[in-house]
């Protein structure tokens, strides 16, 4: 695991301990650090107790029950909201700082061997350019590894040889809760409305995502897509630094025929913001052509899961949003698109553009009749209700050359557990076909 000398003999509150509350609790205990521990779930409470420990350097208790004001920090878990919890309130006015994981790795940079560190974000295809970034590097023979958003917790994975490369998949939230992250590229691939419900506004969060750029050193490199007003403005801000800036515009030409799992608009994007980050790395052209030829993918992100009599069926459950969706529905001439779920807005003006590729819409889930309404006079819609109900009726219409994807633009919470429950039912309802 990666620890720091810099927590040894200070005292932690910790509030969260999925993956990464809990490897940031191993981490500081490691370092010789002491820590109050806390999560609504009484399992993950006593899994701390097997971790290795003495009795006065771990307690777990209830955070609200104590004075904040005896703790160097508070470390949190990105799923808390820091707009609204009460314990984020008492520790701004206890001047008590409130960190993540991400940050810890920060203050432990120092005492790693020499090494860079590249952070990307973006609202949408972080978690693909961040495992193609990795990917290249891998390819290339450049120890590296993968975390923050993606993967293992970073504080989890043990430390690279000098020369290594940490890759880490930032999102809005783990950017607010980062003070000192300094990273040797960084990379806005975009920025359009989500998450809203922790910001004042839309405003708010496009700042959030600047302030990975602020961080920055103003001799390290940055790489803004500038497809988006919000991230254009971010891009025209950060103008002065010159040529350690690296701007990447919509419909740049691109030769993706040789790219099988990164087709499509989207993936162009991603694909040059990655190719951009190889090259500040010092990766030749060869190694990184490569290395985008043998990148699988993702998970659940236009991921291929069968050709079934010519019809080709493609996953793509991570696209939670309209605007994630637009580029999956660019990419395929003849779509049967299947969409819903819990709506993150009130319209499909991002997708309206390439609805002239659509067969026909099978909707499901909470926000199946409003995507419904909204389709009708532009696409043949089925309302199916169900993920299970749609891939039925779309087998039975599909025919062969054509596209059925799932591309939701929407959350899952109203069905499934998550973006990758409903892309594993996705693939069992579709091998039930064969």
């Amino acid at each position: 695991m990666i620890v720091s000398r810099a927590w040894t003999g200070k005292h932690y509150a910790v509030l969260g301990l999925a993956r990464s509350g809990a490897a940031a609790v191993r981490a500081l205990l490691a370092a010789g650090a002491r820590v109050t521990a806390w999560d609504t779930d009484e399992a993950k409470r006593d899994s701390l107790f097997s971790l290795p420990h003495t009795g006065d350097d771990l307690r777990i208790a209830d955070l609200a029950t104590l004075d904040l004001a005896t703790f160097d920090a508070l470390v949190v878990s990105p799923g808390v909201p820091l707009n609204t919890h009460p314990l984020a309130g008492a520790a701004r006015d206890a001047g008590v700082p409130i960190v993540g994981d991400i940050e810890l790795f920060a203050q432990a940079r120092a005492d790693l061997p020499p090494h860079q560190v590249v952070g990307i974000t973006g609202t949408n295809g972080k978690s693909t350019t961040t495992a193609l970034v990795y990917h290249l590097l891998d390819t290339a023979g450049v120890p590296a590894r993968m975390g923050g958003n993606i993967g293992l917790p970073v504080l989890a994975q043990a430390p690279l040889p000098a020369g290594g490369v940490y890759v880490l998949e930032l999102s809005s939230y783990q950017i607010d809760l980062t003070q000192t992250l300094d990273c040797d590229v960084a990379v806005l691939l975009n920025v359009t409305p989500d998450h809203l419900d922790r910001y004042a506004g839309f405003e708010d969060y496009a700042a959030s995502k600047a302030r990975l750029f602020a961080m920055q050193s103003p001799h390290h490199r940055a790489v803004i897509g500038i497809g988006d007003a919000a991230s254009a403005a971010i891009a025209r801000c950060f103008a002065h630094r010159g040529e350690t800036i690296t701007t990447i515009a919509p419909g740049t030409p691109l030769d993706q025929s040789r790219w099988p799992s990164l087709q499509g608009p989207h993936n162009a994007q991603n694909a040059l913001a990655a190719i951009a980050v190889a090259e500040a790395l010092g990766l030749d052209r060869a190694a990184i052509e490569a290395g985008l030829e043998t990148f699988n993918g993702l998970p659940h992100r236009m991921e291929r899961v069968a050709t079934l009599g010519g019809v080709t069926w493609i996953d793509d459950s991570k696209a939670t949003n309209p605007e994630s969706t637009a580029p999956a529905l660019a990419a395929f001439p003849r779509v049967h698109w299947i969409l819903g779920g819990r709506a993150k807005g009130d319209d499909l003006d991002a997708c309206a553009p390439h609805f002239g590729n659509v067969v026909r819409a099978y909707t499901i889930g909470e926000a199946g009749p409003r995507f419904a309404a909204l389709l009708r006079d532009r696409v043949p819609v089925a309302e199916a209700e169900t993920l299970e109900r749609a891939v039925r009726i779309a087998a039975a219409e599909a025919r062969r050359g054509e596209v059925v994807l799932l591309s939701p633009a929407a959350a899952s919470f109203d069905q499934f557990r998550d973006y990758e429950h409903r892309g594993t039912v996705f693939r069992a309802a579709v091998e039930a076909l064969a």
